[in-house]
C-alpha cells in the first residue's frame, strides 16, 4: 500500500440502455440519441474533480457500469481510463472491468474496450433459455450469449458474467444445465441474483394484477443451493451471497464496497464513501443524465448533496456490507474504518442467538455469517444491529 493510504476504487456510470429491462430498478435511461461527446467530457470534468478532492491516490480498480457502458464509445473509455491513470497511482494489477451485453452490436466492440485499458469483462447473460430471455426483456437471444461468452473469452483475461434465478416456473434440472452450460464457457466468476419485483418496474405492475407468480422461498432457496453445488464443480466458491469465483478471480471492485472502503462515484445517479480527515463522507448525485451533465458543466461536478456519516453509521454500513463475504468481518477494520469498536453497533444477545442457531460464528477472530446465515441475511441484518 502505498504511503500506507488505502487504495481507491472509481466507478464510472454511464446511465444509457437501448431500452428498459422490466426488472430493472436502476438508474438507466433510453434516448433516441446521446451526445456521446459531451457525456463524455462531463465524465472526465468530474474525475479530475474528485481527483481534486482526495488528492493522488493509489488506484486500485476502475469499474464502468450502468445503464450498458458497452454503448459508450471505446475511446470514451480509453480517455477515462488514461486519465485516470494519469490522476491517480494505479497499482500493478489495477483491475478494469465494464459491463457489456451480449448483443451482437455490442459484442463488436469487445476488442476495442480491450485495446482501450479493459481487463475485465462482466457480461449481462442473465439466461441460456431462449423463453426466460423473452420474459426478462433482454434484447439478445440464447445463441448471441454463447457467442459473446465465447468471445470474450477469448479476449479479456477475466470474464464475469450474471445469471438471473427464481424465474417463473424454473425447475431444478433445468436450471442446473443451464448454470453447467455458461459456466462451461466462461468458469472464472458468475454473479448470481435472485428474480426480485422492485417498486416501479413493470415487472411490478404486471406482478400486481397477477400476470406472473414466482417460486416459493423453498423453492428458490433449493434452486440457491444447486447453483453452489453445480458451481463447486467448477471449482467456484460462493465468495459473497451472490457471487462466486474461483481462487483469485474475485472482483477485486466489489470487494472494496464490501470491505466498507474508500470508492469514488462519478457519473449520474453515483454515490461515494471516502474517509477524510477522519470523517466518512457519503456523497450523492443527480440521477437525470441531462441534468447531471448541465451541473458538471456550471460547477465541475454533479453532486446534488453529502452526508457526514455518524460512527453508528459507520459501523452498521460495514457490517451490512461485510457479512454478506463468507471471509466475515474483522472488529479491528470495523474500529478504524467507522470510529467505533463493532461491537457498539451489534445486539450482544441477538448475536449470541443466532450463534446457537447456526447462523453466525466467530472464525480466525472475525464475526463471519454461515452459508446458512447468509441465506438469511435481510431477516437476520436488521434483529442483530442496535
Amino acid at each position: 500500500m502505498v504511503g500506507m493510504v488505502e487504495p481507491l476504487a472509481l466507478y464510472i456510470h454511464w446511465p444509457f440502455c437501448l431500452s428498459k429491462c422490466p426488472y430493472c430498478d436502476f438508474n438507466s435511461h433510453v434516448r433516441e440519441r446521446i451526445d456521446q461527446g459531451r457525456f463524455a467530457a462531463a465524465l472526465l470534468a468530474e474525475l479530475r474533480f474528485e481527483a481534486g478532492r482526495v488528492g493522488r491516490r493509489p488506484l486500485a480498480s476502475i469499474f464502468f457500469g450502468g445503464g450498458t457502458p458497452s454503448l459508450m464509445a471505446p475511446e470514451t473509455a480509453a480517455a477515462l481510463i488514461a486519465e485516470a491513470g494519469r490522476l491517480f497511482d494505479p497499482l500493478p494489477d489495477c483491475e478494469v472491468t465494464l459491463e457489456a451485453n451480449p448483443t451482437s452490436v455490442e459484442a463488436a466492440k469487445l476488442r476495442d474496450f480491450r485495446a482501450a485499458g479493459v481487463n475485465r469483462l462482466s457480461l449481462g447473460v442473465q439466461s441460456l433459455n431462449a423463453e426466460a430471455l423473452a420474459f426478462l426483456g433482454r434484447r439478445h437471444s440464447a445463441g448471441e450469449a454463447v457467442a459473446a461468452l465465447e468471445m470474450a473469452r477469448a479476449i479479456f483475461p477475466r470474464l464475469s458474467f450474471d445469471l438471473i434465478y427464481a424465474r417463473p416456473g424454473q425447475g431444478e434440472a433445468a436450471w442446473r444445465a443451464e448454470v453447467r452450460q455458461a459456466l462451461a464457457l466462461a468458469a472464472d466468476h458468475l454473479s448470481l441474483y435472485q428474480l426480485t419485483i422492485e417498486p416501479g418496474t413493470k415487472f411490478a405492475t404486471e406482478y400486481a394484477r397477477g400476470a406472473f407468480a414466482l417460486p416459493e422461498d423453498d423453492d428458490a432457496a433449493a434452486l440457491y443451493a444447486a447453483t453452489v453445488e453445480e458451481a463447486a464443480g467448477f471449482g467456484l466458491a460462493p465468495y459473497e451471497v451472490s457471487n462466486y469465483a474461483q481462487v483469485g478471480a474475485e472482483s477485486r471492485h466489489n470487494l472494496a464496497y464490501w470491505r466498507y472502503g474508500d470508492y469514488l462515484g462519478i457519473g449520474p445517479g453515483a454515490h461515494q464513501r471516502l474517509l477524510l480527515d477522519g470523517e466518512m463522507l457519503a456523497f450523492r448525485r443527480h440521477r437525470a443524465p441531462e441534468e447531471w451533465a448541465g451541473l458538471v458543466e456550471r460547477q465541475g461536478h454533479g453532486v446534488t448533496g453529502c452526508e457526514t456519516l455518524t460512527p453508528q453509521d459507520r459501523a452498521r454500513e460495514a457490517l451490512l456490507m461485510g457479512l454478506r463475504l463468507a471471509e466475515g468481518v474483522d472488529p479491528v477494520r470495523v474500529a478504524v474504518r467507522a470510529g467505533l469498536p463493532m461491537a457498539a453497533a451489534l445486539d450482544a444477545g441477538m448475536v449470541q442467538a443466532c450463534e446457537e442457531a447456526g447462523y453466525l460464528e466467530w472464525r480466525g477472530g472475525r464475526l463471519c455469517a454461515t452459508a446458512e446465515g447468509r441465506m438469511r441475511l435481510d431477516a437476520m441484518l436488521p434483529r442483530i444491529l442496535l
